[in-house]
């Protein structure tokens, strides 16, 4: 291959260090071409001091044994052997004209095959000495290229590079020094030049050729600004656009909140509504009256009153002569959200129906007919509602519950309106894990957020402890106590999916409780596998007061109300999310007694331990959201996946937050001034916009 005939899209087939050898290695880690190699960035830096010789290695040896810097060497490999020990291990000896070097790799058994006696390796790390051997411990490596430059002897700043088995660091970073300065030449800059100057952005080719081949980290630093903002842009022009659409372009019923309707509204509340729960459902209906499809957020801790809320947006509908309906993740949700509102509807002309995957066929077919002729005013569902087949005769309202549960196709089956007309539902999304407010403008940023604070009525406080596995006996004798002075309780197991295995681990730990501390408490088990009248049976036993522990997995997440309920113990809790924990502690303290919440780990990583510290130190759920993101970033967060974004590569929230607001503003006058971005010298941002977030954002049809 000539210099003059490289592009974007040359194969790695192709390029120097690569290929027929390694091209195949490359193209699994989906590094297939010059683009994707200059788009999979360095994900860390290190500080590398200049090649020296083996025994030059020695004297940087620190009175504590170890070098306090990165440095590297190169020598001929000697000896390669396996070692045995707690952590399995492959020891190398490399030699050069100056002394040896042990090489020491641990839970790396495959570099046994990967290196022979004879080859010269080339190594980077710090050194150190152990007892009077010259040591290096899982260092970066490659095979000794004899057409590489000779060292050139000064300190540098090294890319580090996310690898596989096969392919390592410094064989990406080879293979793209080899073509960086004539690849950023390919590369167009999307951002006109006087806009990128006030905003002090690098130019696009500057910031791939600097974080590829670095100086220094104010370098770094600069270059992962510009390709932060170009992600944050992106997102936001796309958030910005969708938005535009569906305020301009897109219609809805507009449902009429007369004085009447209000007063026979607040008569089937069961508690007087709190002046911010009466501003957010001002919020909501003042979105219903118009004809703008609503797309509202509403977050509100565990036990603050949503469902309360989303029904009278539904009663809205109805009375206007339309159809309204709420999606639930699960059955058990679904189910507890039918009877709540059915015992608040009691005795109205509503005529409500629940829909759910487990329906026997009759029955299923019963009901889609009657939605279909309109002779149903709300159904209440699970997946089952986004079937091929479904359909309304005129939904005007579409209540999405924990929306963070279900992906972006099937969210849009309940966007989508009357055939052939621009005429859509207004939807409203629930959620009691808040979305923190920097992540609120990204993947939220279309809707608008209102926010229940506060419990309940009659709702009591919970308290939060964390102990340890041998604990466990004196945390289940206190359950027992409290199940002798007339409360309830329940215990969580975890699992990852509900295999066999699994279940048979909830019937151990029923066993080991029914004959241990609990023995003298009536425990039944619950979980995701059972059919719904045997869940339905549970449930009616647990609430009447016939079951006193209820062992379960995390189906009892979200939708469960027993007030009785006084106490949850949660095993191996740290290998629940921050956020799930959460929900599973607001299923205690419902009724007028103090809720405890225990936490029986023994966590093995720090994220673990800091996730348990989090949920014993507040009982606020926006404080938890924040937790959460500091803890784990955005990528793993409530909506992040389930939207089908790509995730952020160099922008990190919080931290690029003042970034994200920037971004905004300019995203938000670009819009303005050109809604669909079809001017010519918006065609190439449209082109990118539209490759990265145009299917998961749904921007195919806007423009």
């Amino acid at each position: 291959m000539t210099e003059s005939t490289l592009t974007l899209t040359t194969d790695v087939l192709e390029l120097p260090h690569i290929g027929k050898r390694h091209a195949e290695a490359f193209r699994s880690m989906g590094l297939r071409c010059v683009a994707d190699l200059l788009v999979h960035l360095p994900h860390r830096y290190e500080q590398e001091e200049a090649e020296l010789s083996i025994n030059a290695l020695s004297e940087l040896v620190g009175p504590q044994g170890s070098s306090d810097v990165q440095v590297s060497t190169r020598g001929e490999v000697a000896r390669v052997k396996r070692g045995f020990g707690r952590k399995p291990r492959v020891e190398i000896q490399l030699e050069d004209d100056t002394g040896r070097l042990e090489v020491v790799f641990f839970n790396q058994p495959w570099l046994q095959r990967r290196i022979h006696p004879g080859q010269v390796l080339r190594v980077a790390g710090k050194v150190r000495l152990h007892g009077s051997t010259l040591q290096m411990a899982n260092p970066r490596w490659e095979h000794d290229d004899p057409d590489a430059p000779a060292p050139t002897g000064d300190s540098r700043l090294l890319p580090v590079y996310s690898a596989s088995e096969q392919v390592s660091s410094m064989m990406i970073a080879r293979a793209t020094e080899a073509i960086l300065d004539e690849a950023v030449e390919l590369l167009v800059d999307h951002l006109p030049d006087d806009y990128r100057r006030e905003r002090g952005l690098l130019r696009l080719d500057e910031a791939y050729r600097i974080l590829h081949r670095p100086s220094d980290r104010d370098a770094v630093k600069a270059a992962r600004r510009r390709i932060a903002f170009d992600e944050l842009l992106l997102l936001q022009l796309g958030v910005m656009m969708k938005r535009y659409h569906r305020i301009k372009t897109l219609h809805a019923p507009a449902l009429p909140l007369t004085d009447e309707l209000q007063e026979r509204m607040a008569a089937r509340i069961p508690f007087t509504l709190t002046p911010n729960q009466q501003e957010v459902v001002s919020e909501i209906a003042g979105d219903l009256q118009r004809g703008v499809p609503m797309n509202r957020l509403l977050q509100g801790d565990v036990g603050a009153g949503k469902t309360v809320v989303g029904l009278q947006a539904m009663l809205m509908a109805v009375a206007a002569g339309h159809q309204a309906t709420l999606l639930a993740p699960t059955e058990l949700l679904a189910e507890q959200h039918a009877m709540s509102i059915e015992r608040m509807l009691e005795g109205s002309r509503v005529r409500l129906a629940l829909l759910t995957g487990s329906m026997a066929a009759r029955e299923r077919k019963r009901c889609l007919e009657a939605m279909a002729a309109g002779e149903l005013d709300i159904v209440i569902g699970t997946h089952a509602l986004l079937s091929k087949g479904v359909e309304f005769r005129n939904l005007a309202v579409a209540i999405i519950d924990e929306q963070h549960r279900f992906g972006v196709h099937q969210r849009a089956v309940l966007r989508q309106g009357r055939p052939g007309t621009d005429d859509v539902p207004h939807q409203l999304v629930m959620t009691a894990t808040p979305i923190p407010r920097t992540l609120s403008l990204t993947i939220f940023g279309d809707l608008d957020v209102s926010t229940i604070h506060g419990r309940l009525p009659g709702r009591s406080p919970v308290s939060t402890r964390h102990v340890n596995g041998d604990d466990g006996d004196t945390i289940y004798a206190e359950l027992a106590q409290r199940v002798a002075r007339g409360e309830q309780g329940f215990v969580v197991v975890p699992v990852i999916d509900e295999s066999e295995s699994l279940l048979k681990d909830i019937g151990t730990h029923m066993s080991e409780l029914q004959s241990g501390t609990l023995s003298g408490c009536r425990l039944e088990s619950m979980h995701g596998r059972m059919d719904r009248d045997e869940r339905e049976a549970i449930m009616e036993r647990f609430r009447d007061g016939a079951i006193d522990v209820l062992v379960a997995t995390t189906v009892i997440e979200v939708g469960i109300d027993v007030p009785n309920a006084t106490m949850i113990v949660i095993e191996q809790a740290d290998r629940f999310g921050l956020a799930q924990l959460h929900q599973l502690r607001g299923r205690v303290g419902r009724g007028e007694k103090p809720g405890l919440c225990v936490l029986i780990a023994d966590p093995v990583t720090e994220d673990g331990e800091a996730r348990l510290e989090a949920v014993v130190s507040t009982d606020d759920g926006f404080r938890i959201a924040e937790l959460d993101l500091e803890i784990r970033g955005p990528g793993e967060l409530v909506g992040s996946r389930q939207s089908g974004l790509p995730p952020f590569q160099v922008a990190s929230l919080p931290r690029d937050f003042d970034l994200l607001r920037a971004a905004r503003r300019d995203a938000e006058a670009w819009i303005d001034g050109d809604p669909t971005l079809q001017r010519p010298e918006h065609a190439l941002i449209r082109r990118r916009l539209m490759k990265r977030h145009g299917e998961a954002l749904g921007l195919v049809d806007v423009g």
